[in-house]
């Protein structure tokens, strides 16, 4: 067989699974622990199209001074949210601390 032949074929199949790979982005979303009723449903309608458009979304809510010490509302914004993109969404992480965000995933539902 022909070495030149061999690398085009192997040129042409990659190029072709290529085509086929799925390409997942992660989009960030940020709240803060004291975030209004209306602000969060229209940063959960900015979810929701992330969703509709098979990305992944990262939600992350950013603790500032003296927030650090009720990381427990962050998590009941984190839980709402999640409960407000319910119909498109399904968390992936539970929320977890890193530092001074506590930050969730979310998957779009199939």
């Amino acid at each position: 067989m022909d070495y030149g032949k061999y690398k085009y074929e192997l040129a042409k199949k990659e190029k072709e699974a290529r085509k086929k790979q799925k390409v997942i982005n992660v989009k960030e979303i940020r709240l803060t622990p004291v975030i209004e009723e209306n602000d969060l449903r229209v940063k959960a309608n900015r979810a929701i199209d992330f969703l509709k458009d098979e990305d992944k979304v990262k939600v992350s809510v950013r603790f500032r001074g003296r927030e650090l010490g009720h990381t427990e509302a962050g998590k009941v914004v984190l839980l709402k949210f999640a409960e407000l993109t319910s119909e498109y969404g399904v968390i992936e992480k539970q929320p977890r601390l890193e530092g001074r965000n506590m930050v969730m995933f979310l998957n779009p539902k199939n």
